[in-house]
């Protein structure tokens, strides 16, 4: 069993400048006393070379599009050189100005309270260390690209530490720039792990905490099918090792380059509903290392932590991870067709029956989650927001009809991202912009889609009949407002080849 799961990050789409422009940074994170909920943290800063120094810490966390009070928990701040206390003062809601004067060296002593339990928080207690690395460690205004080492102190009765960071001794990791510092959650205590599997020669592991009692086995070969259908659909796995780390259960998911973590427990697989509710949830997360962090909307990196990195594009990073967990466990056999059916009908209920439908476009719900939220805005009167995450998936799904019904079945939504992957990933090093999706997507279904994208930028209603008569497929409502995805009683030739063509590995 190892005691440290070593997770090979890769720097992704952020470039790294030459080291030498930038100050050696180090912290040690201990957290002597678990109950206070409390890490504390000391921060060495070489070679700063500079009068006075403005330090930040981030006021979100990549992947949870929210602003979050971090700044609000640091405790006890104390800038040093050598044992000489030096004058800090806050001058922001998430800065301090150190009067630095040219030192060769300094340090910085705060901490840090973690008293909430969810996926993009920091938390600590008798059990467990959670560490949302954006949540913790401060960094140099201007000095994004600087190189970093942690060490992890962690308490004697804890033997193991989950993270994507390079290990390069024992307890103490490195990151290339705060890019990959930031998305490299750190999991401390005492873990179980899964048995681990590869693909084409890669290892894919899970390790988390209290994880339940289920077929450990059986859920990583279930797991196991999911990854390669997805890996093969793209055709590239682009790191050396990927792990699921678990933080709990009911805690939410996040995804990071080379990792995820999860809210997990196995308990949950016991239940049919509960097995699939799991697999798709995994597969959403595992699919995103595609989707937002390789391919990924303009906007999203490299980041500016201090603000809003605001995109008209979650549509395509989330809505369009939705619509692909769902086919990726129904292309493993691991869901029936009538599962997969359901799954969106669930998505079409969810936006149907959402008054704010008529109020904001799909767009505008993108670009507004920074406040509103990701399930929409909401207030005491009256809901004027939607959710990317219902309607997301319902549009990808008439993208793909409409992309193999213009190509007589030739093309699909699998080549629109794989394009996007290997153009602007791979060779462009870099994110797409609106106009070069909605090129791409007109590329591969050979036709003009303004009346697709209508349903991007405004709240006209959904043409259900159309888009999925496509696939032969059609849509019934009772009257609680339900809706059911069914397959037409006589398909054409042309509806039944689409159909098969999409539940199926191509």
């Amino acid at each position: 069993m190892r005691k440290t799961i070593i997770i090979a990050i890769l720097s992704g789409v952020f470039s790294v400048s030459a080291l030498a422009k930038n100050p050696d940074i180090s912290y040690t994170v201990s957290m002597a006393n678990p109950s206070s909920h409390t890490f504390h943290i000391e921060m060495m800063c070489k070679n700063l070379k500079m009068d006075s120094a403005i330090f930040n810490l981030p006021v979100w966390t990549p992947g949870y599009y929210q602003i979050m009070d971090f700044p609000d928990r640091i405790q006890n701040i104390v800038a040093y050189e050598g044992d000489k206390k030096i004058g800090i003062s806050k001058i922001g809601k998430n800065s301090w100005l150190v009067d630095t004067k040219k030192l060769s060296s300094l340090k910085l002593s705060y901490d840090v309270l973690t008293e909430k339990e969810f996926v993009a928080e920091s938390y600590l207690d008798e059990e467990r260390g959670y560490i949302i690395p954006g949540a913790l460690f401060i960094f140099p205004k201007g000095k994004l690209e600087s190189n970093i080492t942690i060490q992890v102190d962690k308490p004697s009765q804890w033997k193991d530490i989950a993270t994507g960071l390079t290990e390069i001794k024992e307890n103490t990791y490195t990151a290339p720039n705060y890019d990959v510092l930031y998305d490299s959650p750190i999991l401390i205590g005492n873990l179980k792990h899964l048995p681990s599997f590869e693909i084409k020669g890669i290892p894919h592991y899970f390790s988390g905490y209290n994880m339940g009692d289920f077929n450990e086995q059986d859920f990583m070969d279930d797991l196991k099918k999911i990854i390669e259908v997805t890996s093969n659909m793209i055709g590239d796995i682009p790191y050396e090792h990927y792990s699921f780390i678990g933080i709990g259960a009911g805690r939410g998911g996040i995804e990071h380059l080379n990792s995820t973590t999860v809210s997990f427990s196995g308990n949950s697989l016991k239940t049919r509903d509960g097995k699939l509710k799991t697999l798709f949830f995994l597969s959403h997360e595992y699919f995103h290392h595609y989707n937002v962090k390789r391919i990924r909307p303009v906007e999203l990196g490299p980041f500016d932590y201090n603000q809003p990195n605001r995109t008209n594009m979650l549509w395509v990073s989330e809505g369009l991870s939705v619509y692909y967990e769902y086919l990726m466990v129904k292309r493993a056999n691991l869901c029936s067709e009538e599962e997969l059916l359901k799954a969106f009908s669930n998505n079409v209920t969810a936006y149907e029956n959402d008054p704010g439908k008529i109020y904001q476009s799909l767009a505008s719900a993108s670009y507004e989650t920074w406040q509103d939220g990701p399930f929409g805005q909401t207030d005491n009167k009256e809901d004027k927001g939607i959710s990317y995450y219902q309607k997301g998936p319902i549009v990808g799904l008439f993208l793909d009809f409409k992309i193999r019904h213009e190509t007589n079945n030739q093309f699909s939504l699998d080549d629109v991202m794989r394009y996007l992957y290997n153009e602007f990933y791979i060779k462009k090093n870099r994110g797409f912009t609106e106009e070069e999706l909605r090129e791409v997507c007109e590329k591969y279904a050979s036709s003009n889609l303004d009346q697709f994208f209508k349903y991007i930028y405004t709240t006209e209603p959904l043409d259900y009949k159309t888009f999925l008569g496509y696939a032969g497929l059609k849509l019934n409502s009772d009257e609680n407002g339900k809706y059911q995805l069914k397959r037409m009683d006589n398909l054409t030739p042309d509806q039944q080849k689409i159909f098969d063509s999409w539940v199926s590995v191509k």
